[in-house]
C-alpha cells in the first residue's frame, strides 16, 4: 500500500519557516514536531527568505520586459495628450470658448 504525501498549505509552510528562523527549537524538535524531514525544512526556508528578498526589490527591478515596454508605451501617450490638451485650451481661448 502506498503511503500517501501530506500536501501543507502556504500558511502551515510559513509556519514552520518562522519557528525554523526564529531559532527557538532545534530542526529535529521541529521535525518532530510537524513530521517534516529536515531537508524539506530546509528547502522551504531558502524559498522563504528567496521570496522575502524579491519582495524588498523596487517594483521596476521585478517587471517583465513586456510590461516595462507597456508602462513606456502609456507615458509617451499620457504626454501626446497633455499636448493635445493644452493646445486646445489655447485655441479655445482664442475663439472664445471656456475649456
Amino acid at each position: 500500500m502506498k503511503k500517501q504525501v501530506r500536501q501543507y498549505s502556504a500558511e502551515e509552510k510559513s509556519k514552520i519557516v518562522i519557528e525554523t528562523i526564529k531559532g527557538e527549537l532545534t530542526i529535529a524538535q521541529i521535525t518532530s514536531k510537524y513530521g517534516v524531514h529536515a531537508t524539506q525544512i530546509s528547502n522551504w526556508k531558502k524559498q522563504g527568505l528567496e521570496l522575502l528578498v524579491q519582495g524588498f526589490k523596487s517594483k521596476t527591478q521585478s517587471t517583465d520586459p513586456n510590461q516595462q515596454e507597456l508602462i513606456k508605451n502609456l507615458y509617451e501617450q499620457i504626454g501626446q495628450l497633455s499636448v493635445e490638451r493644452d493646445w486646445l485650451k489655447k485655441k479655445s481661448a482664442l475663439f472664445g470658448l471656456k475649456g
